[in-house]
């Protein structure tokens, strides 16, 4: 397993905060996430306090 360590950028959304994390190109790549097929799902795991972004 691979682990990079980055921050989350927060910015103004409408009438509240929004918030972006960048990926890896070439994690995205591994798993032949690109501009023409970019459809995830993630989900929260609320008591491991884990989100996992997997292809959809």
């Amino acid at each position: 397993m691979e682990k990079r360590e980055t921050k989350v950028a927060f910015g103004k959304a409408g009438n509240g905060i929004g918030s972006k994390i960048t990926l890896p190109m070439p994690w995205l790549k591994k798993i032949e996430i690109s501009p023409e097929n970019r459809g995830i799902e993630m989900f929260f795991d609320e008591e491991k306090q884990q989100i996992i972004i997997q292809k959809k």
